[in-house]
């Protein structure tokens, strides 16, 4: 129990130990990112960090997390600012896709996606509730967008999940870096079958 005790008084705080995860992500690849490394980087032991962490698997869900977070203030912030809807959906798209190959937010995510084949019911709703702030977020600005008479009159819900699909599927391609694909084409296609299918047609 002092062993325990002294390993909580001595551990840096959580975010200090997800802030290092995602820079040594950044900077070096998800590859280079172990647990010995990363205590390393923050003064503890690898033993220590399983002790607060568990694993790597809930080491990596918990800096998603928190990378998520960041987002979704920015997501929010981008959302109510003033501009009509539709200015907000680009704006919304924007942060959506990642920035370029191996962007680390969606290397990462990608990442936790993978592992999550075996993840337990905990993980599995954590990872639910991710999806389910971008999800909710976009119905409601579609929503807006169509009492507005901007956007056409469609079931939100049901669009907001075919537009999510189509920009993960863009931004898989864009993160990996597969050839031929890039940012600037993928908020190309986005928008132009934004045009087609959701604005209305005086918008």
């Amino acid at each position: 129990m002092a062993g325990a005790a002294r390993a909580r008084k001595n551990a840096p705080p959580r975010e200090e130990v997800l802030v290092a995860a995602m820079d040594m992500i950044a900077e070096r690849g998800l590859e280079k990112l172990t647990m010995a490394g990363l205590g390393r980087e923050v003064g503890m032991s690898s033993g220590h960090l399983l002790y607060y962490f568990r694993s790597k698997d809930e080491l990596l869900l918990q800096t998603l997390e928190w990378s998520e977070g960041r987002l979704g203030a920015e997501r929010g912030r981008l959302l109510t600012r003033p501009g009509s809807p539709r200015e907000r959906l680009e704006a919304y798209v924007d942060l959506y896709v990642p920035e370029g190959h191996r962007d680390p937010h969606w290397t990462l995510w990608l990442e936790v996606w993978n592992r999550s084949q075996n993840a337990d019911d905990d993980a599995r709703e954590r990872q639910a509730a991710i999806e389910g702030a971008w999800h909710r977020d976009l119905v409601a600005l579609i929503a807006e967008g169509i009492s507005r008479g901007e956007f056409r009159p469609v079931d939100a819900d049901r669009f907001a999940a075919r537009l999510r699909a189509l920009l993960d599927g863009f931004s898989i391609h864009v993160a990996i870096g597969l050839r031929g694909t890039d940012r600037e084409q993928v908020i190309s296609h986005v928008r132009e079958f934004l045009a087609q299918a959701l604005l209305a047609p005086d918008a």
